[in-house]
């Protein structure tokens, strides 16, 4: 890495909400590989709520360990979002024809991922 750090923190509303909702992502150099104590963290937050994910570099199974919990959080963040986006049509259509006074029928739940 060629800077000394990298920092990037980006607001998950728009302006125009006033939200302050945020991800920050921060990664600390390890130097050229000589540092490998260095702050590697994931905080996501909403008005009031604030989590932190660390992934540690300092061993061989931090490393590991580390990539593969971001590879799962990615994973299952694209699931829910696939599930979330057909959730937000269904009630769109539900809406769509409650609003032309017709019916709608109701799809099985599916619990699949």
């Amino acid at each position: 890495m060629n800077n000394p750090f990298y920092r990037k923190r980006t607001f998950l509303a728009s302006v125009s909400t006033g939200h302050t909702s945020y991800i920050l992502t921060e990664v600390e150099s390890s130097r050229g590989g000589e540092y490998k104590w260095g702050t590697c963290m994931v905080t996501i937050a909403d008005c009031r709520r604030r989590i932190q994910l660390e992934f540690f570099l300092g061993t061989v199974r931090a490393r590991r360990e580390s990539l593969r919990k971001l590879d799962l959080l990615l994973k299952v963040l694209s699931s829910f979002r696939k599930v979330l986006l057909a959730e937000a049509q269904l009630i769109s259509e539900y809406e769509r024809a409650e609003r032309r006074g017709k019916t709608v029928n109701k799809p099985k739940q599916d619990n699949k991922d």
